[in-house]
Order: structure tokens, then sequence, then C-alpha cells
């Protein structure tokens, strides 16, 4: 343990440059005197590693000294190839440099890392986006890559699903995630930081004025803060639903995560039939109707009672349309 955070202090300073003893530790999750104990032993060890006292203070590395990497543990070197995701990094227009990286990281690791890093690549491969869907049109990705990498302003055209559907924004790009194989831009309009599908960009200009991104700005958070947002937006009501065994059991396929979770934290126990009665999230009684006709003959909706009796006229009007033929 402390072998690898002697290591982590030399990576932390090789990256970063100057650092107090308190950044160190909060980034190593120690103490500030432990810090001073591990400077101490990177000293007695050769290391040209001198810290500055005052407010501007901190250690440094002297200028020119680079470490190898001959700290990464079979774990760490495994886990470098499982990273990078081809098909995102094709997107982006950088499908060649990450290919270049892996090799010059191959050529830097010891033999026995290399061989365990290089069966990770034979054996697992990930596949981002989810089934059955086409792969969106990405015009202008690698534009929008580069004007978050830069700080530029873009100017774009972009089609959004309510009217006017097209519109025009002025952004200043903070991020981009890709979530289930789609692209999202996190960008500021005006005063609000929002999200934009990048496939819906219908055109873009790259401006010369640059913006000044925010201070302490966390795209993860901002992220996980947006999908419980709109997680929140799609619940329009709840619905009471019965559940065979095998409908309980094909939930976690047909429906969302949320829709899921709510099944089993609301669920009864089974009646004397074997059913499962469970209370679940609905978008709106439209979207429920289509939801729930995918479980076919293993689930009843109790609740609400618009949303039973659209279903009772659904079924009544195949089974008229099949009866007949």
């Amino acid at each position: 343990m402390r072998a690898s955070r002697l290591v982590s202090i030399l990576l932390l300073l090789q990256t970063r440059g100057r650092m107090t003893a308190r950044e160190l530790a909060g980034r190593l999750e120690v103490s500030v005197r432990t810090i001073y104990r591990d400077v101490e032993s990177l000293h007695a060890a050769g290391i040209p590693l001198y810290g500055d006292a005052g407010p501007q203070g901190g250690y440094q590395l002297l200028d020119g000294y680079r470490t190898r990497l001959t700290g990464l543990t079979a774990d760490e070197a495994e886990s470098l190839f499982l990273a990078g995701l081809p098909g995102p990094a094709a997107e982006l227009g950088l499908g060649a440099v990450v290919t270049a990286a892996q090799l010059k990281l191959m050529a830097a690791l010891p033999v026995e890392l290399r061989d365990r890093a290089g069966r990770i690549q034979e054996r697992f491969l990930l596949d981002a986006p989810t089934w059955y869907r086409e792969r969106e049109p990405l015009t202008y990705l690698p534009a929008v890559a580069d004007a978050v990498w830069n700080e530029r302003r873009v100017q774009v055209r972009y089609r959004r699903w309510k009217a006017p559907q097209e519109v025009e924004r002025r952004l200043d790009p903070y991020g981009l995630v890709i979530k289930a194989g789609r692209w999202y831009l996190v960008a500021r309009a005006g005063e609000d930081v929002r999200t934009y599908r990048v496939s819906q960009i219908l055109d873009l200009q790259p401006l010369a004025e640059g913006f000044t991104r925010p201070e302490g700005f966390d795209l993860a958070a901002y992220w996980q803060g947006y999908l419980a947002e709109f997680e929140a937006k799609l619940r329009w009501g709840e619905a009471v639903v019965r559940l065979s065994p095998r409908g309980l059991e094909r939930l976690a396929d047909l429906m969302t995560p949320g829709v899921v979770a709510a099944a089993r934290q609301t669920a009864r126990p089974p009646d004397d039939e074997g059913w499962t009665q469970v209370t679940v999230p609905i978008e709106s009684i439209e979207h429920a109707m289509g939801e729930f006709l995918r479980l076919g003959v293993d689930a009843e909706v109790l609740a609400p009672g618009e949303l039973r009796d659209r279903l009772a006229g659904a079924a009544k009007v195949l089974a008229e349309r099949y009866g007949s033929a």
C-alpha cells in the first residue's frame, strides 16, 4: 500500500506540477503527516523532489525528471485496455490516436504485464450502443469536441421536439457525454446550462470568441442531476398492476430501471394464483399502454381506470381482428 502511494505522489507531481502537502493528502486520502513521511522517504531514495514554504509553496519535481510506468500493477495495466471504447473514439476522430497510445503503453510495460494486457484485448470487447438502434448521424461531433476542448463558442441550428422545432443557439460548450451510444453536449445558452443531443445539430459554425469555463463546474455531477430531473419529469402518475411470475421475470428486459426498481420496492406477496401486485410510475396513459401491451397476458392493470379501460378496448379490437381471421 505504501509503495503504491509513493508512486502515486510521483505521478501526481509529474502530471500536475507543484502541489501542497494538504492537496496531496486530500487526493490520496491520508493525513498531512503521512505525506511528510512519504516525501522524506522519496528524498532518501534519491528522487529529485523539493519543497517551498509559504502560501504559494508546495512540493515539485526537479525540471525534466520523469518517472517510468514501473508502478503499474497487473490489474491497473489490464484496466487501461478496457477503458478505451473504440466506437466512441472513432466517432470523435481519435481512433488512430487511441491505437497509437495503446501501442506506446504496451511497449513501455514490462513483459509480464504486456502479456496480460494483450489478453484483455483478445477476450473483451465493450460495445456501448443499445440493441435495435441504428447509429446516429454525427456530422458535427468532431467540431463540437474541438470547441469543448478549446473553449470556443459555437453558433448552432438545432432541431428540438417542441415548436418551433428549428432554433438558433449561441453556446458555450462545457462537455460531452455518451449515454447508451448517444452523444450529448452540455453547454450554456444565455444564463442556463442545458443538454443538447449532438445528432440533432443541423448546422454548426465555430466562432472566434472564447469563453471562460466556470471554476468548479463538475460535468459528472451535472449529468447525474440532469438524469434525476429528467426521470422525475417523466412520471405523470402511477399504475397498480398484477404480474404473473413470467411477467415479473420479463419486467427487467422490457421496462426502464426506474419502473423495475419501483416494482421491486412495492411488490406484495404472491396471491393464490402466484401473481404479484406492484405499483409503478407511468409517463402517460398513451405511453403506458404501449409498455404494458408488451407484457401481453402476463400483466393486468388494476388502476388507473382510464388506463385499464384503454387496454381493455385495445384487447377487444385485437380479439375481433384475429377472431375474424
